[in-house]
Formats: structure tokens, sequence, C-alpha cells
């Protein structure tokens, strides 16, 4: 016992000498050189998230299995953890770890570089150069996290106005005379520049549940476009597409529920941008005031919507977003 003791304790002084000499060592480069020590911060913040973040997500499914929870059982902020770094099924969770796989064999070269000693600055140097593509938003910069979201945006805006002319189009093909006026009004409001508003797209859901307006029935570049809106990515077979496009926009829709359940008034600022970026509006550059506006229109929408009508939820996205 006393041996297992006198162990303990020299590994517990060797760890706090280790820990004085990184705290001297940080402090040096962050006074002779601020630009390396943000790298440097980054990196060592990262990881540290990163293995936070796995640990978290198996208490997560622990208490899942434990209790027998759904994934729409779960609390608002869960719901999100999981989504952040999973790809959420909202009827399985054989899924659930695609995007996780994905993050985690991206990372796996970066980890494998910073094992042997002082490899860590090669891995800073990557960063510096190809922090988009070879590192995962982990060991992003906060003013890299606002860029690239900004990129990522651009690239998913560029398929707004498709969807607004695709369904513009579809509109044209619809019996009833009344909806299709609303809906063909609606979409030149749009292309105009104007806002629609809540009550102009709850007049035409009836359109999106029993029509060529689902998104079962909808034209093919039309559901590569509505694809691109959430950042799938449109090269599949078209069955493929139509499942995981309907599949994501469910998912939202479970979060909205859980999200009316624990207020918007509980949202840290990040957790608001965050809601409005994943439903189709770039928040980086919004207000406080502008986010929770839109995002209160949308709660409203999107719980007022059954699953069936899952195609206005999923064009609401670009309708709400495009010209706010």
């Amino acid at each position: 016992l006393s041996s297992r003791a006198a162990s303990r304790a020299l590994v517990a002084a060797v760890a706090a000498v280790a820990r004085r000499v990184n705290a001297r060592y940080e402090r040096y480069l962050e006074r002779s050189f601020p630009r390396f020590y943000l790298l440097y911060s980054t990196f060592t913040t990262g990881v540290q998230a990163l293995f936070l973040e796995v640990k978290e997500i198996r208490r997560i499914r622990s208490r899942m299995s434990q209790q027998r929870l759904k994934v729409q059982q779960l609390p608002y902020r869960d719901m999100e953890r999981l989504r952040q770094v999973l790809v959420l099924d909202p009827d399985s969770l054989s899924s659930f770890w695609r995007q996780f796989r994905r993050d985690t064999l991206k990372a796996i070269p970066i980890g494998i570089i910073a094992i042997p000693p002082f490899a860590n600055f090669l891995v800073i140097v990557l960063m510096y150069f190809f922090p988009r593509q070879l590192l995962i938003r982990y060991f992003w910069t906060p003013k890299q996290q606002v860029e690239f979201l900004d990129a990522y945006d651009s690239i998913r805006r560029d398929s707004y106005p498709d969807v607004v002319q695709s369904l513009a189009l579809a509109a044209r093909a619809l019996p009833e005379p009344r909806p299709r006026e609303l809906l063909q009004q609606l979409c030149t409001q749009v292309q105009g520049g104007a806002r629609p508003h809540l009550a102009q797209l709850l007049a035409v859901r009836s359109l999106f549940s029993g029509s060529p307006l689902m998104l079962s029935r909808l034209q093919v570049e039309h559901v590569r476009a509505l694809s691109q809106v959430l950042f799938l990515t449109p090269h599949l077979p078209a069955v493929f597409l139509r499942h995981r496009l309907l599949s994501h926009v469910l998912e939202i829709r479970h979060l909205d529920r859980a999200l009316l359940r624990l207020g918007l008034g509980q949202l840290s600022e990040e957790e608001l941008r965050a809601a409005c970026y994943l439903r189709g509006l770039n928040s980086t550059h919004l207000g406080r005031a502008e986010c929770w506006a839109w995002l209160e229109q949308w709660l409203r929408l999107s719980c007022e919507l059954q699953a069936s009508e899952a195609s206005l939820l999923a064009h609401s996205m670009v309708l709400l977003s495009l010209n706010y």
C-alpha cells in the first residue's frame, strides 16, 4: 500500500511540474508570438473540446439506453448536441455515428502527426494554411468560424433562387386555381425582394401535403436544390435524395418542438445564432433581436405544421431567409 501511495504521489508531482512548465511556455508564446499562440491555444482547446464532446455523447446515449428514450424525447440541448456531431435519424439510432465518423476520420491524420514530440508545430502549420479543408470545427479559431460559416452559407444561398424558381414552375401544374394563385403570388413576392408573412405560408400549406409539391413528388432538380439548402450532397440517386431530405427536415421539426418546450429565452446568444443558421438564415452578422424575431416566426410555423407537410417546412428555409 505504501508503494502504491508513493507511486501516486510521484505521478502527481510530475504532473504538477509539467503543468507549471506548460503554463510558463504558454505565457512566453502569448507575449512573444501572439499569432502563433492563437493557433496553439486553438489546437489545445480543440483537443479538449473534442474529448469532452465524445464523453458527453456517451453520457447521452447511455441515458437513452437506460431509460429507453427516443430522440424526440430528449431535451433540446441534448438533441442539439447529438445533431452537431452526428446525423440524427428521427426514427432510429442506426445512422447516429455517420457525421461523427466523418469528423473522426478527418481528424485521425492530424492526431497521428501530433504524436511525436514537438510535432504539434507541424499541425499548427497545417492549421494555418488549410484549416477548412483539413481540420474539423473544433480546431477553427473564432475568426475562422465566422469566415467558414459565411463561405458555407454563400454556397447554400446560391441554390435559393433555384428553389424559388422551381417552386414557381411547380405551382403552374396545380389544379386548384385559388391555391395556385396564392402560391404564385408568394413566389413572385419573394423573387421581388419582399418577405412573406406567416399567414401567407399557412394559407398554402394544404398544397404541400397531397399534391405535386410533396417531397416525394418533386422534380429531381428541385430536390437537388433543396438538398443544398440543408448542406446535403446533391450527387445521389433521386430516391436517396428524397429520403435524406425528408429525414433531415423531420429532424429540424423535432428540434423545433424541443426548443419550444425549452423556451427561446433560455438560449444563449451563441445557441440562438446556431439555431437560425441551421434553419437557413445566416445569423453571423445579425443582432440578437433580429435572430430572435426570425426564429420566433419560424417556430410558430414549424410547430403548426404536421409531418406530412415537411415539404413546406423545407421550402420555408428559403422563403423566410432569402430577403431577411
